[in-house]
């Protein structure tokens, strides 16, 4: 059963796709920790002179088991996208999203992402498509507009109506990018209109925004991003605090978790991998409140190489974060 509570009533729990920080190294780090039902890879660009069979071969294979791991396409051609979800089964993803979100300009400038909310047609014929070329759920993912919110109940249908199994909605507009709060009162309208599942995304940085997110909305399961790289704990304090219980980090895993991020980094140099190692730890020390006046000073240090600069920070990290 998709999006299946556990007996506590916790709702069922998704690591987001996040372009950037998001990649491989910090989903195997999060792996490592846990507490999540399932994660989604970033996105794979389908690009429309794109030739499927070396492209789905460069997606490769990645397995966070016993959690599983979805795939993510990005693309404005229907045929192309409906090949590579085809190309995503037969590696084994047990569903593909839709990307139906990403606000960047260089991919809204193709046709994709978030420039998708300003067709509805376009948007279903894609889902459509996709949904027909495989087996395993389809799903998507979609901001609240482009421009605006008014092609919004628009979009919500022509996702439901193309046959996806649940639509997952950030309520931001693309031109909002990340900044302004965002608007959970569309997570409850795309709830009340459409008979698919709803997942909510968006601003849960603790468990009370989670908790505040369920009530307000009435959304079906969560997905979390920024929050759980502020705090990769947060998906197991959220379990514990449906089954009444604390939840507190062990030295020992937030060690590792660093440690599997930093053995992880893929990079083109070393000054790479340090600039990936210090956006983390940024992330961390920013959701922090013992650390946060602190992340300047993490953000002007010159180590030699990213270990060295984990070597700085871990001691303060560990003193800050943990309890047992």
């Amino acid at each position: 059963m998709l999006l299946k509570r556990q007996q506590t009533g916790c709702p069922y729990l998704i690591l987001a796709p996040m372009e950037g920080v998001g990649d491989r190294s910090f989903r195997k780090a999060m792996a490592s920790i846990g507490g999540f039902d399932e994660a989604v890879r970033d996105f794979l660009r389908v690009p429309m002179n794109g030739h499927i069979k070396s492209l789905a071969l460069q997606y490769e294979s990645e397995e966070l088991a016993p959690i599983p791991l979805a795939a993510q396409l990005m693309g404005a051609e229907s045929g192309l996208m409906a090949q590579m979800a085809f190309e995503m089964q037969e590696r084994g993803a047990p569903r593909v999203d839709f990307n139906c979100g990403c606000p960047s300009n260089t991919v809204t400038g193709k046709g994709a992402g978030s420039s998708l909310l300003r067709d509805p047609s376009l948007l279903y014929e894609i889902a459509r498509a996709m949904c027909q070329a495989v087996s395993i759920p389809v799903t998507a993912k979609l901001r609240s507009g482009f421009e605006d919110t008014a092609l919004f109940q628009e979009n919500l249908l022509a996702a439901e109506e193309s046959g996806i199994a649940y639509l997952t909605l950030h309520p931001r507009t693309k031109v909002d990018g990340y900044g302004p709060p965002a608007r959970w009162d569309l997570i409850k309208e795309a709830k009340s209109l459409l008979k698919i599942p709803v997942v909510g995304n968006g601003d849960i940085v603790t468990v009370a925004d989670a908790c505040r997110m369920l009530q307000e909305t009435g959304c079906d399961a969560l997905m979390i991003g920024r929050g759980a790289i502020m705090n990769p704990f947060i998906f197991h304090q959220i379990k514990a605090h449906f089954a009444g219980e604390e939840y507190f980090p062990k030295k020992e895993s937030l060690h590792t978790y660093f440690q599997i991020y930093l053995q992880e980094i893929v990079a083109d140099s070393e000054r790479g991998r340090i600039s990936k190692m210090k956006q983390l730890l940024g992330y961390f020390f920013k959701g922090t409140p013992e650390l946060l006046e602190k992340r300047q000073e993490l953000l002007r240090l010159q180590p030699n190489c990213a270990e060295e600069l984990l070597e700085l920070a871990l001691p303060q990290i560990i003193e800050a974060a943990t309890v047992s």
